[in-house]
């Protein structure tokens, strides 16, 4: 078996440029788009042709268009109809320029992803897909005055939505909990050894650095997958042996304000990707799972609950509020 990189290029180009003619204009306005590039990678490195690909939380549709441009099968749920019918425009397009793999989305919530997903497809996905909604800071687009004739930076589709109840605007440990359940569903969906991918980022709040990542790999283990890999994938290009960034307008001013003030910030430009496996024994797959918040232990000491404050780390104390993924 080949020797698998941690480190995935996957931004040797910028994000418009790898979408490319391949995804429809109105897939502009979504607010957290996944790089075709890591989906195509992870794709590439965890099935086969032929094989079924999940996305629970599917967007736009990147997960599902990379699948079948590569010969794959797909399944996608979206909680929003905006983006599902978009999805659906994109798996379009992508059946016309000549894709050979099939696909499908739903309109649902992604923690009834079983109730959606074929009885006769469960248990035989090879691969998810997926990546949690986190803050607004790296998300939207920026016009300027001359672009908008109002004064100052408009910063535009940065909301997934307006729904309160959509997992983009709750708590962090409402969110955490609501992850656990789709990846309990994510779990049974997979085939024994199959792998899920989960890609994610930190991101600051008030000068607390929200840790999502780890509150991610709780979850997973709560779910009854097993961590794996830890991988990073790129959101900066490589010249020359040297990294050429491509951070946003706003993650750029939340650096230099932070930095002013005498916090040594960086901007972050990867993606924390994850690899889980589901189990191949029944024995450990059926044993009942630690919920993500339990205090206790296997061995019924007192520990800490596994839930997104667990993972707050205080790194400012200046009061400034700088949003940083």
């Amino acid at each position: 078996m080949p020797i698998r990189e941690s480190v995935w290029n996957t931004a040797p180009t910028s994000a418009p440029a790898q979408r490319g003619d391949r995804y429809t204009t109105g897939s502009a306005a979504h607010p957290a788009k996944m790089l075709p590039a890591i989906a195509a990678h992870a794709i590439r490195t965890y099935t086969q042709p032929g094989d079924l690909i999940l996305d629970p939380m599917c967007g736009i549709g990147t997960t599902l268009v990379e699948a079948v441009h590569l010969g794959r099968h797909a399944f996608g749920t979206e909680y929003e109809s905006k983006w599902a019918n978009v999805a659906r425009a994109n798996l379009a397009l992508a059946a016309r320029q000549g894709a050979t793999g099939h696909a499908a989305v739903t309109c649902t919530d992604a923690r009834h992803l079983l109730a959606h997903l074929p009885e006769q497809q469960h248990g035989t996905a090879a691969l998810v897909i997926t990546s949690p909604p986190y803050g607004p800071s790296a998300h939207g687009q920026v016009r300027s005055t001359r672009e908008s004739g109002k004064r100052g930076v408009i910063k535009t589709h940065y909301r997934y939505s307006h729904d309160p109840a959509n997992l983009a605007h709750v708590s962090s440990d409402h969110l955490l909990a609501a992850f656990t359940e789709i990846l309990i569903q994510c779990r049974h969906a997979l085939r024994p050894g199959g792998h899920a991918v989960i890609t994610t980022r930190p991101w600051r709040t008030r000068g607390e650095l929200i840790d999502l990542p780890s509150a991610v790999l709780a979850a997973a283990q709560a779910a009854g997958l097993i961590p794996v890999e830890r991988c990073v994938a790129l959101l900066a290009g490589i010249r020359e042996g040297r990294l050429i960034a491509r951070p946003s307008f706003f993650q750029m001013k939340n650096v230099r304000d932070a930095r002013r003030a005498g916090v040594p910030l960086a901007v972050i430009q990867h993606e924390d990707t994850l690899v889980f496996r589901r189990p191949v024994t029944r024995a450990y797959s059926e044993r009942p799972k630690r919920r993500a918040g339990d205090a206790r232990c296997a061995t019924g000491t007192a520990r800490t609950p596994d839930t997104a404050c667990t993972f707050r780390s205080r790194t400012c104390t200046t009061g400034r509020h700088h949003d940083l993924r």
